[in-house]
């Protein structure tokens, strides 16, 4: 049976106050604390995922710049690891020399303990005032045993003309040393007299007057005139 208008009414109220009961339920403090506490734990996660993101950004940089560092402190080490090579290595004084001139042979092997001058060809210069006697200049003195009479000794050597220093022979062009008796008359006296003493190991200046030299005859036999000056290295004498 539909109800009465009085009734309606009543039942229209009643509804409505429902409704605003349901409404207020929606607003009550313990809504609105669980809405702000959800939303601090959000703020949270993300804050935590920003930390974490930033701490793995500055590791990562850390090992870029260790590992730049590590590849500059290599680079500039390896230098000093370097090997050296054979021309850095300072020669032996038993070593042939480099020819000092473009084209010209080296210096035979010297013997031990020489001074590595006798590995370069000398350089001779003209003498002065006139010579009249034997003369012997020590240039490098050897710590071999002296030179006997009669012994064969091997020899570099260069002669030039005394008075204008001008070169007309020398084992150096040849690149050999040269091997004889000494003090039994197969070589000039000047060297015969000059080179009897001299220790192996030694350069000796020879200033040689023309008797003691090719003498007289010199042009006769086609030999130098005039008096002579050799600079001789003695290099064995057996």
């Amino acid at each position: 049976m539909p109800a009465t208008p009085s009734q309606q009414g009543v039942d229209d109220v009643s509804e409505r106050t429902q409704q605003n009961r349901s409404a207020g339920q929606d607003q009550s403090p313990a809504t609105k604390s669980g809405r702000r506490l959800a939303a601090q734990l959000a703020e949270k996660k993300a804050a935590d995922r920003r930390r974490k993101r930033n701490a793995a950004i500055s590791s990562l940089a850390a090992v870029a710049v260790a590992a730049v560092l590590i590849g500059v402190f290599v680079a500039i080490g390896g230098g000093d690891d370097k090997p050296k090579t054979q021309a850095d290595a300072t020669p032996s004084a038993s070593a042939p020399a480099a020819p000092d001139e473009a084209g010209a042979p080296p210096a035979p092997q010297l013997p031990a303990g020489a001074d590595p001058a006798l590995g370069s060809k000398p350089t001779v210069e003209a003498g002065k005032g006139e010579l009249k006697k034997l003369t012997v200049t020590p240039l490098i003195k050897g710590t071999g045993p002296a030179v006997q009479k009669g012994q064969t000794i091997t020899t570099n050597y260069l002669g030039v003309f005394y008075k204008d220093g001008k070169e007309f022979d020398s084992s150096w062009s040849s690149g050999q040393p040269a091997s004889f008796p000494i003090g039994v008359g197969q070589v000039i006296p000047g060297w015969d007299q000059g080179l009897v003493g001299v220790t192996v190991g030694s350069r000796v200046l020879l200033d040689i007057p023309s008797e003691l030299a090719y003498g007289k005859d010199a042009a006769a036999k086609g030999a130098p005139e005039g008096p002579l000056r050799f600079v001789v290295d003695v290099l064995a004498a057996q």
